[in-house]
């Protein structure tokens, strides 16, 4: 790979973050705009809710698996081409539902198209290409640029709703194909360049929980692969509970009797709060680590879930749904920041599109045990809990990997 003629932590550097999010805002659309069209995709295939949940399913396991797929390619040949493909793919894949005529073939178009070939191109690859322009300031970087992926949950919903709306689903489905494909190719043009080949490590902190012994071939004192794993459970569970509110406030909301647009509404508030969330989280990811900002989110994301159990009133749900969104929000992220801290550099590509990827197969199973929940026992109640034991677990992942940190620092320091 030839050496980009560019710094890190330079004026293109942060030329290009803009235009990272701008493109992640762009290429994520499509983790939104199904969650505001289920209601009526449900009622146009009469299917049940469960089935209708399944474009979301699949959509977000081509979107996990072809996130791996497309980083290999971008360290291969460079992020600009994936993203072209990407285009092209998002473009067509959103024609073809326009024009599905089951929720069978529906569901292959998001699930091929939208998510393996389509939306897979920016998270994952944008992520880890951002991480190889920043030294200073790498999980503010990060925040901006996954935080292109919560403005698209801000802006596309009631948008998209909107349309649905007055012109239906299918139209407004063939012109969200037209306008993605379009603005996401020209965007990457401006990504041709490659980044550094090394990047200096930045300076150790000393607070807690940080990576002060510095990336091994032992991450928490345990085998890459043992470590890899836990992560990726952990990244499982924590989104599992996430796409719970994320997947289905729009379904629940007009099952409260506050109708879809409220629902679109509510999601775009709780997604606007991610942005600040991730923004933010970004900031005290510098200063505290990756690994106490995964608890710290994960601690926060709890609460919030339990909040919405008592309350159902339409302004208590737009107040639960808001501190969802910024308790929330800066939790994927953070495991981006934790693969770079404590696992090789050579591999930090790889393995932030393996744990990115177990985060979004866990939003994708998230999204249909939520709906199948609702169909056995006809209530969301049992699904919010469902989700709180979920995110149990990846808390319980975070302060195990925590302790291990601290008791390896506290034998580094010869006082245990």
């Amino acid at each position: 790979m030839q050496a980009s003629p560019h710094l890190p932590d330079s004026r293109y550097a942060v030329m290009r973050l803009i235009v990272t999010m701008l493109l992640m805002t762009v290429g994520s659309s499509g983790m939104y705009v199904v969650s505001v069209v289920l209601p009526a995709v449900q009622a146009d295939f009469g299917v049940a809710r469960a089935d209708a949940s399944l474009p979301y399913t699949l959509l977000m396991i081509g979107f996990g698996v072809g996130g791996v797929l497309m980083g290999k390619l971008a360290d291969r040949f460079g992020v600009m081409w994936p993203l072209m493909l990407g285009a092209v793919a998002l473009g067509l894949g959103y024609i073809a539902c326009s024009m599905a005529d089951g929720i069978v073939s529906f569901a292959i178009a998001q699930g091929l198209l939208v998510g393996l070939l389509g939306s897979a191109a920016v998270f994952a690859p944008l992520v880890a290409d951002t991480s190889l322009w920043f030294v200073k300031r790498r999980g503010t970087a990060v925040a901006v640029c996954a935080s292109g992926n919560y403005i698209a949950g801000a802006i596309w919903p009631p948008i998209v709703q909107h349309f649905i709306e007055t012109v239906g689903w299918r139209p407004t489905y063939f012109g969200m194909g037209v306008f993605c494909g379009l603005a996401m190719a020209g965007l990457a043009l401006f990504m041709r360049a490659r980044p550094p080949l090394e990047s200096p490590a930045p300076a150790a902190s000393t607070a807690p929980g940080r990576a002060q012994l510095g990336p091994s071939l032992q991450p928490f004192g345990l085998s890459l692969g043992m470590a890899q794993g836990l992560l990726c459970l952990a990244g499982t569970a924590c989104c599992v509970a996430m796409a719970m509110p994320q997947v289905h406030i729009v379904a629940y909301c007009s099952d409260l009797g506050y109708g879809a647009a409220r629902g679109a509404q509510m999601l775009s508030v709780m997604l606007a709060f991610g942005i600040v969330s991730r923004l933010v989280s970004g900031f005290v990811c510098d200063r505290i680590g990756g690994l106490r900002t995964l608890l710290l989110g994960s601690v926060l994301q709890c609460i919030a879930l339990i909040l919405f159990l008592p309350f159902d009133g339409l302004v208590p749900l737009f107040v639960v749904s808001a501190l969802f969104g910024l308790f929330q929000g800066g939790i994927v992220p953070s495991y981006a920041i934790i693969v770079r801290e404590y696992f090789p550099p050579a591999e930090a590509g790889a393995r932030v599109g393996t744990v990115i990827m177990c985060t979004l197969l866990g939003m994708a199973l998230g999204g249909w045990m939520s709906g199948e929940v609702f169909d056995l026992t006809g209530s969301y109640h049992a699904a919010f809990i469902n989700g709180i034991a979920w995110n149990l677990l990846n808390m319980s992942i975070a302060v195990t990997l925590l302790l291990r940190v601290r008791r390896m620092h506290a034998l580094a320091l010869g006082t245990a």
